[in-house]
């Protein structure tokens, strides 16, 4: 138990006690209490321990009491009742029984202070010394990447290093927003625009100096983080290449790992160059303008084949990120089908590619075969059971044969970033960087990683955790609070948590939602259908981070009930 807890609740025990001296004082029972419990509280805050001094307390407790009195029931108890202060001597004297109580109030409260500390000192042991901040040395903590874990790392530390301002913080990311993810597919599928989902980083750290460059390498034994060179263009043209003489290098006491993940291709090389990734904001403004751009198209194809192919959507993967795209993509293409008259709906397919013969592995199964259903039900084509080996143009290759079509998506595999992988550091599998409990890399001083570039164990039950936005917002705040351990000499917390659920929008107003039983970690509540869909979007408005995106989001879910889905091109794809 730290100093302060310690000592607010001997504060506050020994102030409620003496209370009752106050009663009389202030005639309000429940104001007396609140008075006492407070000063009493401020008196433990404001004075060390020292063990035994009865006398001491008890003599500073009474010579308190006299400021009280004169504060509360000289001025601001007359003021309260629109009277003057009592300054006259016949006032005066009508308020010495009031005296009296505040006297023996201070007198007990100090008393009883010193008794509950030395208590706590035999259960407890001494306190802990407390850290004189100007004394540490200067500390420097970089982050790199910017996205949950990142961001939630940069806030937590802020909030860590409040009072100690020798420690500063830097984050580095590619981006100059916080991407919230689980709202990306409604992007995609144009139910939100762009911006409303994504939170400036620069407004939203205080303390923490943002730089936005991509991370070329990590020198680990000069303990630097090397920055990418930006490109130049003195033509404006778009053959802007890197200045060769200009570098920059960020010097670091601890660096945190929070780089994501990328898109893993398997080795496919055509597969990388013929499909849509679905990792950033970018990447969902390109797949919804080129699903306009198809139909724009196919609206003045004649050729039958021909339009089917360019109005067939494939999605490869049947997790959380391929599902949601799918059941987005199906809505916003059979939307939109009313501005192509010239098109039937029997032109449109969005078929979705999974190995499993389920969807939506992080759920329960029953959930998976509901998804599955309803979403058939709204014409999502499945093929379940089968793998993409590859993709060439205007066609994707099954492991069972071919489906012409001029789209595909991929969302079927995640690897660590490059930077990750080029480091000389112990690593997993999967590439992800190997952590211990505390989320600190083994034999490597100073230096730590969370969310999906890292493989985390949850410390009482040793299951790898799941790479979600839930446990990397959690992870953050363990490691904050470790990393200020460290720098302090404090013992390292190990990093637990158990899941609150997933949540999974499968097409309009349709969601699946498996929510986890308090104190339990093996039951678990099932919703599905309309239910489900209003806990998805009422918990994640509530999670988005920002009041005016929670607005702007708002928003636009309430123009997407009475108008239409947009088909305006935000991109010229014949150009881009």
């Amino acid at each position: 138990m730290n100093r302060a807890l310690r000592r607010t609740i001997a504060g506050s025990a020994a102030g409620a006690l003496g209370s009752a001296a106050l009663v009389l004082t202030l005639g309000h029972p429940l104001l007396s209490i609140v008075f006492g419990v407070t000063v009493g509280i401020a008196y433990a805050l404001s004075f060390g321990p020292v063990r035994g001094a009865y006398v001491d307390n008890l003599m500073a407790g009474a010579a308190l009491g006299m400021p009280w009195w004169g504060l509360i029931n000289i001025i601001l108890v007359p003021l309260s009742h629109s009277r003057a202060p009592q300054w006259d001597v016949d006032q005066m004297r009508a308020q010495v029984p009031a005296l009296v109580g505040w006297v023996v109030y201070g007198s007990v409260t100090g008393v009883l202070v010193q008794a509950f500390t030395d208590l706590f000192h035999e259960i407890l042991g001494p306190e802990p010394p407390a850290i004189d901040t100007a004394t540490l040395p200067k500390k420097h903590i970089v982050i790199l990447g910017g996205g949950f874990a990142g961001m939630q790392t940069a806030t937590s530390l802020e909030d860590e290093f409040h009072t100690n301002p020798g420690v500063s913080f830097s984050l580095i990311s590619e981006t100059n927003a916080l991407l919230f993810t689980p709202m990306l597919a409604e992007v995609a599928g144009s139910n939100l625009e762009p911006s409303h989902i994504s939170t400036p980083l620069r407004s939203s750290l205080h303390r923490t100096q943002f730089t936005r460059a991509s991370v070329a390498s990590v020198d680990l034994e000069r303990r630097r983080v090397i920055l990418a060179a930006d490109p130049i263009d003195m033509t404006g043209s778009d053959s802007a290449q890197p200045d060769p003489g200009e570098t920059h290098e960020i010097p670091y006491d601890h660096l945190v790992f929070a780089l994501g993940s990328v898109s893993n291709y398997l080795g496919m090389a055509d597969l990388e160059k013929y499909s849509f990734d679905f990792k950033s904001l970018l990447d969902a403004i390109r797949i919804r303008n080129h699903v306009i751009e198809m139909f724009e198209k196919a609206d003045r194809e004649a050729e039958p084949v021909r339009r089917r192919a360019l109005l067939t959507f494939v999605i490869a993967g049947g997790g959380f990120a391929g599902v949601e795209l799918a059941g987005a993509l199906n809505d916003f293409a059979h939307g939109i089908l009313a501005d192509y008259p010239r098109l039937s709906p029997d032109d449109l397919s969005v078929i979705l590619v999974h190995s499993h013969d389920t969807i939506l592995p992080e759920l329960s199964e029953s959930l998976g075969r509901y998804a599955l259903q309803r979403m058939r039900e709204r014409g999502v084509i499945f093929r379940l059971k089968v793998r993409l080996v590859d993709a060439k143009p205007g066609k994707v290759i099954l492991s069972d044969g071919e489906i012409a079509a001029e789209t595909l998506v991929w969302t079927a595999g995640v690897a660590p970033s490059p930077v990750v992988k080029a480091l000389d550091l112990p690593k997993n599998k999967r590439g992800a960087l190997t952590v211990d409990a505390t989320l600190a890399i083994p034999g490597h001083d100073g230096l730590w990683a969370l969310g999906d570039c890292a493989a985390v164990f949850d410390a009482k039950s040793t299951k790898a955790v799941p790479p979600t936005a839930q446990f990397a917002l959690r992870e953050a705040a363990v490691l904050a609070k470790n990393i200020r351990a460290q720098i302090e000499g404090r013992p390292l917390k190990p990093f637990h948590f158990n899941s609150l659920g997933s949540l999974c929008v499968i097409g309009h107003q349709t969601a699946c939602a498996e929510l986890s039983v308090p104190f339990s970690r093996h039951l678990a509540m099932h919703f599905s259908g309309l239910l489900a869909w209003a806990m998805w979007r009422f918990i994640y408005l509530a999670k988005l981070p920002g009041l005016e995106q929670k607005i702007r989001v708002l928003t636009d879910w309430t123009v997407e009930l009475f108008f239409p889905p947009d088909i305006v091109q935000t991109i010229d794809l014949r150009t881009d």
